[in-house]
């Protein structure tokens, strides 16, 4: 990579997201699900790119980001660009956070020419299925960004397991990922910094005592099976407009999403509205453990009456463009974590 990879980087509500877009490698593959899986086998390099921005120096241990990468083939509206999502563990199918900070990405940049004063649909392929993230602008100004995820639906309810805390109580929904909700207050913890290293700690051991179980398996697609994230979360009673909630989600293998989680929301926007606790007239805040918000609502999923379309509001902001280099007779050169 003697000219570099050149990337722009923005944050939602707090969660970083990397965008690689003329030097991102292209995977192999018909279909952005296709891509994914020939990135993992590091087909183009995608892998090693991945390891190399994730990993310090020029990353972290929880850093997150995307390939932009050519959407799947359609006789009609054609997405504007697939996205390839990835983190310090690999590569996710779904990335709510990362959705929104692409559609204000490809404004900002007129990728995608931008309605100064109204709305602009950007629509974007992700390994899970096509979202579309609808930019809102004032005087050019953004005011908000709203990704409408894949179908969504709960899984089961009640799965009982073993933990270091006890048995435990844990629902499953998808949402583009398949999730676990615990109650954070049900294993005596709370969704604040204090208990930072003891949510990730039991957010880790959730995941793998769920990852191979039959309700984490998905129906249709085996790519979409397993836990992706664990998700504790806090009741903060209801508002003016809805349900209000404080989580964490703890995905891959002990990452912590510093947003409220854009797919995570998703997957508690199923439960909630299953339960009829969130109505398709309401609005669930959904706050972060560093407490930033989405505002997350529903649509009725046609043809799948059991399933919902969550609808997943925040704001992304640049912080930097960059440009990284490999030094080959650098001993640090392709990085390292410590977590």
């Amino acid at each position: 990579m003697p000219n570099g990879i050149a990337t722009t980087d923005y944050h939602t509500a707090g969660e970083p997201f990397r965008i690689v877009h003329a030097d991102a490698p292209v995977p192999d593959g018909v279909t952005v699900a296709d891509r994914r899986i020939a990135a993992m086998a590091d087909d183009a390099g995608a892998d090693s790119v991945r390891g190399l921005l994730c990993r310090e120096p020029r990353g972290h241990a929880d850093m997150y980001g995307g390939f932009v990468v050519p959407p799947d083939p359609a006789d009609q509206d054609a997405a504007h660009f697939g996205v390839l999502f990835w983190h310090q563990d690999g590569f996710s199918t779904a990335c709510g956070h990362g959705s929104i900070a692409l559609g204000v990405w490809a404004t900002d940049t007129g990728l995608v020419e931008s309605d100064p004063d109204g709305v602009t649909d950007v629509r974007i392929d992700v390994p899970s299925g096509r979202v579309v993230t609808s930019v809102e602008r004032s005087e050019g100004r953004l005011v908000r960004a709203t990704f409408r995820n894949v179908v969504s639906h709960v899984i089961a309810r009640d799965v009982e397991i073993s933990t270091s805390r006890g048995r435990v109580r844990v629902d499953l929904s998808f949402s583009g990922a398949i999730y676990a909700s615990v109650r954070a207050h049900d294993v005596g913890l709370s969704v604040s910094p204090e208990h930072y290293s003891s949510l990730i700690d039991f957010g880790r051991e959730v995941k793998w005592v769920l990852n191979d179980a039959p309700e984490a398996q998905h129906a249709a697609d085996h790519r979409l099976s397993g836990v992706y994230g664990t998700i504790l979360w806090d009741d903060l009673g209801d508002g003016d407009a809805g349900p209000r909630q404080r989580n964490v989600t703890v995905f891959a293998d002990g990452e912590v999403d510093r947003s409220p989680c854009g797919s995570g929301t998703g997957a508690r926007v199923a439960l909630l509205a299953a339960s009829g606790e969130l109505a398709a007239d309401e609005v669930l805040e959904h706050r972060s453990i560093i407490d930033t918000a989405f505002e997350a609502r529903w649509e009725p999923a046609m043809d799948h009456p059991e399933a919902v379309i969550p609808l997943v509001s925040g704001t992304a902001h640049r912080t930097g463009e960059h440009r990284f280099f490999l030094d080959f007779d650098d001993d640090l050169g392709r990085g390292f974590v410590l977590r």
